[in-house]
């Protein structure tokens, strides 16, 4: 699943691949959001660690939990 996370003052948005289910981050989302001088913790399918302060995040996108299928069909 992606998840894109938007932050304000800048055009960039952040992507991140993870196998954390739709609940799990939203429910990570929500709490870092709620506290006042919080930080939102994220890792990817790899193993990377994404820190992200909460006062700078403007926007989060949470992908479908389907999987990409690859090849020809038919």
């Amino acid at each position: 699943m992606d998840i894109k996370i938007g932050f304000t003052d800048s055009p960039r948005e952040l992507t991140i691949a993870t196998d954390a289910s739709q609940d799990e981050v939203r429910a990570k989302v929500a709490a870092a959001l709620e506290a006042e001088s919080g930080v939102l913790e994220l890792s990817d399918d790899r193993g990377r660690q994404y820190l992200v302060r909460n006062s700078r995040i403007a926007y989060v996108e949470i992908g479908a939990a389907n999987a990409r299928t690859v090849g020809f069909i038919g």
